[in-house]
């Protein structure tokens, strides 16, 4: 049997890709009892956050604000749903560099802090269906706010 790679990184949020946060809030909150942290605008301009702990469960609903961007474009094709799950992943360079050898398609990787975050995604294609973010230091309920505007700012 092969040796077992170790864990490359702790589940941090679930992302769900919605047409509007303020009436899939109530859902959330009325019927799973989660508790909203804000909501705010994603540095890119492109669409809006809410931030929901559910039991330290973070759920992250996000709203496209530009209707020709990608999570427009998401929402069209696949209605509503699931869009991500996140990762924390120390050593997010080299995770990638050693995904990549392994032949996993590894893309949108950021690498520089002041454009949001260090952070990469796993293809679907690699992961049986399943976009898979992967955060340096990104998360949601343990570094509020990291995705917003002022936040990347601020780091220049």
């Amino acid at each position: 049997m092969d040796e077992q790679q170790p864990a490359i990184g702790q589940f941090d949020h679930i992302g769900i890709a919605v047409k509007s946060i303020e009436q899939a809030s109530q859902f959330y909150q009325q019927t799973l009892g989660a508790t909203p942290r804000g909501v705010f605008t994603h540095h890119s301009g492109e669409f809006n956050v809410g931030i929901f702990d559910l039991n330290g469960f973070c759920i992250e609903l996000i709203e496209p604000i530009d209707e020709n961007g990608f999570l427009a474009k998401y929402i069209a094709k696949y209605g509503e749903g699931v869009h991500h799950l996140t990762l924390q992943t120390p050593n997010l360079v080299e995770q990638t560099e050693r995904l990549e050898e392994q032949g996993v398609r590894v893309v949108e990787k950021n690498f520089d802090r002041k454009k949001g975050g260090v952070t990469a995604f796993i293809s679907p294609r690699s992961s049986h269906g399943v976009l898979i973010q992967l955060g340096e230091n990104i998360g949601p309920l343990n570094n509020y706010p990291y995705w917003t505007k002022e936040s990347a700012e601020s780091s220049e």
